[in-house]
């Protein structure tokens, strides 16, 4: 299992957060913004400037997000 940067982990958090309550609510306008910030975030991180992410890397990521939605 990769070892994400906090920043990384808490904006793919956020983002798995926001798009299960846009799912629950749609059409939430700030709900929509939010999402594309937090993905703006997520895909441009510093993070990945070494090299783009595997489709692996993007799924361990992801799994990060979805622990919360469990917890809910």
């Amino acid at each position: 299992m990769r070892s994400f940067p906090a920043d990384l982990a808490q904006a793919q958090q956020e983002w798995s957060a926001t798009y299960q309550r846009l799912a629950d609510q749609p059409g939430r306008i700030e709900l929509r913004r939010r999402l594309y910030r937090l993905s703006v975030q997520v895909f441009f991180h510093p993070y990945w400037q070494q090299r783009r992410p595997s489709p692996a890397a993007w799924q361990e990521l992801r799994s990060l997000g979805l622990s919360d939605w469990d917890s809910t």
